[in-house]
């Protein structure tokens, strides 16, 4: 197995390719081990001394470390762990017993916002190792929630803000603004 690495517009972030489906049913974002239980990968990455956040895409896995440690320590170990898991076999992601709540009807306006999201953001930032995720919109503000390599990332405020911002605001004139929410 062969496992690409690329770098992220965070320094603190990394992307991993292993060349393999990693969460294709929907990504998995893990800011603690504590989060992780489901996931017995995230958990063996948290084992790493320095790893702080595991994000799972559909094709790849960001990894974001602590400031005290650095890449060329960290990154061999964590070829390893993922290396380590797909050639056993495991599963990325174990079932949730949580039950997704029930979705009401969304509004035209938050259709629209949830469309040009998914055909025109998301793409690209997945590219860079990340996600984006609508939470909600209320008074013309849309509320999105940054994961994986764009959580933290000293660009993502002008991604949200002169990027999807500006972008939500040309074709839906009814948005005033775009805020990041936890």
């Amino acid at each position: 197995m062969f496992i690409q690495t690329e770098q992220t517009p965070n320094p603190a972030t990394l992307k991993f390719l292993p060349g393999v489906a990693v969460a294709p049913d929907g990504n998995a974002d893990f800011d603690q081990a504590s989060a992780a239980a489901r996931s017995p990968l995230a958990l063996a990455l948290f084992d790493i001394e320095g790893v702080s956040r595991v994000f799972f895409g559909a094709d790849f896995i960001t990894v974001s470390k602590t400031p005290d440690r650095d890449w060329y320590v960290l990154k061999p170990e964590i070829l390893g762990a993922i290396m380590d898991h797909f050639t056993q076999g495991r599963p990325v992601l174990v079932a949730s017993e949580e039950v997704p709540a029930e979705a009401g009807e969304d509004s035209e306006i938050v259709t629209q916002i949830k469309e040009l999201l998914d055909t025109r953001v998301r793409p690209a930032v997945a590219m860079d190792g990340g996600d984006i995720v609508f939470r909600r919109y209320e008074e013309g503000i849309v509320y999105l929630h940054m994961q994986g390599a764009c959580s933290g990332c000293p660009s993502s405020t002008a991604t949200l803000k002169m990027g999807i911002e500006n972008m939500l605001k040309h074709y839906i004139p009814e948005i005033s603004e775009v805020r990041p929410v936890g």
